[in-house]
């Protein structure tokens, strides 16, 4: 039987999910390390066929060609999940970890049920010794079922839970795995534990200078990712909540995000007020914070982060509710162009993105609406898929905007930025508005051109008496 020493000497590895992280965090691996094996498995044939393909199943600006030079000398995609296992000595999980929608933490908890398949089937295909790395965004304990589930048969086998939480930004991934602030690794402050955790350090340590890899024990690993994500969301919507109060007062949140964020206790980052927060991440996460707070009956701390999510539902109702007041307090029969779809610029990636609920909510009041975004435009027709009323979909913005009466500005592409508003404004119905929910635009030049302008957080500009 292999010694726990055997195994981490080799240099095979294998990820389970092929999704944002898998995908993206493994071709950086092989890049760097070429003397290892990489292989990515899924469930999902069509992902698996697409990260073979020349149409890979994700946008990210630099995972093309960064795949292209590994696929098929060290880095390899494939649906055999069992003999991946089998083959392989050091096994990253990272499958996907949705809110549950059933049972108890309905809504809040983590959905742990594609997590424990993966352990069970770890377990059922091991035939040596593994290393196991959480690469998902896992509740604090989640190690301890799985140290419990993988450790359940008297075979022999030894296995060694990790933990090394993603701190990816959807759009700069490839520059923040090139170039991370810190690697974060967890385990059991055993020899074993310790000894696990190096063959992961050794891996990261070929490119990532050793002062940023951090080691720390598994629980204070697996938390750090979700007070991370808790931490930068509640900075958004200190911001938001903060743009409601410039717009009543005639302050400007962008003057006021400077001077705060010129204090070196503060920081600038995360300080741009906007529509509100989507993603993957940050409501899942603060969800299950939420759910860990009260489990543990802390009850005033559970409401406190609760209440970061409320400001980003808030935020995102108070747009539409702008909008409609704006509008003449109707916004029936009235066709509105949606300016980007995904949750954040440079990704196709729509989970959780405000603009979903924008348009819902757009439908809702008998709106007429046309979205354009550059790659999100599929991922779109699915979010909205089965809704009444009239939708369209056009990935050129001049042909969106056409006969429209107002344009939503939704997510911070560049190309929003250099569109040419007089030729839009001259295709537009009138009075013609934008709301623009990220600040992007140059609302005065906008305002001369003769569009009515409601930006995040500053004074609206219009041409209407008061």
């Amino acid at each position: 039987m292999k010694t726990n020493r055997d195994v981490v000497n080799k240099k095979n590895i294998l990820c389970i999910g092929a999704g944002y992280v898998g995908g993206p965090t493994m071709a950086m691996i092989a890049a760097k390390c070429p003397d290892y094996r990489v292989t990515v498995v899924d469930i999902n044939t069509q992902r698996i066929a697409a990260w073979n393909s020349a149409n890979l199943p994700i946008y990210e600006p630099g995972l093309d060609e960064l795949v292209r030079t590994v696929r098929g000398r060290n880095l390899f995609f494939s649906t055999d999940i069992d003999g991946g296992i089998r083959d392989n000595d050091i096994i990253f999980v990272s499958v996907n970890t949705p809110t549950k929608t059933f049972g108890a933490g309905a809504g809040m908890a983590a959905d742990l049920q594609y997590w424990e398949k993966t352990a069970r089937q770890i377990l059922e295909n091991s035939i040596s010794n593994k290393v196991v790395i959480e690469k998902s965004t896992l509740p604090v304990k989640t190690a301890l079922a799985m140290e419990r589930i993988l450790n359940s048969q008297p075979n022999g086998i030894s296995f060694d839970v990790l933990s090394n939480p993603e701190f990816l930004a959807e759009g700069s991934a490839i520059h923040d795995l090139e170039n991370p602030d810190r690697i974060l690794i967890g385990s059991r402050e055993t020899e074993r534990g310790r000894s696990a955790r190096n063959s992961i350090v050794e891996i990261y340590a070929r490119w990532i200078p050793r002062d940023r890899i951090i080691t720390t024990n598994i629980w204070s690993s697996e938390l750090s990712k979700l007070v991370s994500n808790a931490f930068l969301a509640q900075r958004i919507s200190s911001i938001n909540a903060i743009s409601a109060l410039c717009e009543k007062t005639e302050a400007d949140v962008t003057e006021v995000a400077r001077a705060v964020g010129m204090d070196s206790r503060i920081g600038a980052k995360f300080l741009n007020a906007s529509v509100g927060f989507g993603g993957s991440c940050f409501k899942k996460d603060i969800l299950n914070l939420v759910y860990l707070c009260r489990f543990y009956g802390l009850e005033e701390v559970a409401d406190y982060w609760d209440s970061v999510v409320n400001i980003n539902a808030y935020q995102q109702e108070r747009f539409i509710m702008n909008m409609m007041t704006a509008m003449f307090n109707t916004l029936a029969g009235k066709r509105i162009c949606i300016f980007g779809f995904a949750f954040k610029a440079n990704t196709g990636d729509t989970r959780e993105s405000p603009a979903i609920f924008i348009a819902k909510r757009l439908l809702e009041e008998h709106a007429e609406v046309v979205i354009s975004d550059p790659k999100a435009l599929d991922n779109a027709r699915i979010d909205l898929s089965g809704r009444a009323g009239v939708l369209d979909y056009r990935e050129d913005p001049y042909e969106a905007a056409a006969g429209c009466h107002a344009i939503a500005v939704m997510t911070e592409w560049d190309i929003y930025r250099t569109l040419d508003y007089e030729r839009i404004y001259r295709e537009m119905a009138k009075p013609a508005f934008i709301f623009d929910g990220r600040n992007i635009l140059d609302h005065a030049a906008c305002f001369r051109i003769g569009f009515n302008v409601y930006p995040i957080g500053k004074p609206s500009l219009t041409h209407f008496e008061s």
